[in-house]
């Protein structure tokens, strides 16, 4: 059995497919979906509209949006990528300019969940500086660490 994207669920773990909430059974479980273009997105990943408090979680959230299923098109690339873009000029050279990089080609090619993960990474950065943590820093390592 090849092809496909594999979900390794934890007992009880919710997930959203195609706007319908699932919950896996009392066992860990590994399921195959071969649809292509299923909107597939774990209920541990979600971030509720009002935690999107900050520019990178907004970001996340409009991608979590496309990933679901809720927001499609051309419109939704292009809210992302503009944000991107403004989030890494905010940032500077300095900070996340790579991973900022990725998450805009990720945005074009419309990989939202990749977008997902490169900005969940981003986000524990962003939350330092934004409580005054310089990048770089002992507080900032040990935070992106955990």
């Amino acid at each position: 059995m090849t092809g496909g994207l594999v979900l390794r669920l934890r007992p009880h773990e919710k997930f959203l497919v195609n706007g319908v909430v699932i919950e896996n059974g009392a066992r860990r479980t590994r399921l195959r979906v071969k649809t292509q273009d299923a909107h597939i997105l774990r209920i541990r990943e979600a971030l509720h509209p009002e935690e999107a408090d900050t520019p990178s979680k907004r970001l996340y959230y409009i991608a979590q949006l496309a990933v679901s299923g809720d927001a499609e098109g051309a419109d939704t690339i292009e809210s992302l990528v503009s944000g991107l873009e403004s989030l890494r000029v905010a940032f500077g050279e300095q900070i996340c300019a790579a991973e900022l990089e990725q998450a805009v080609e990720l945005a074009k090619a419309g990989e939202f969940y990749r977008v997902m993960r490169a900005l969940s990474r981003i986000m524990p950065i962003e939350e330092a500086l934004l409580n005054g943590v310089p990048a770089g820093s002992e507080d900032n390592e040990n935070e992106q660490q955990q």
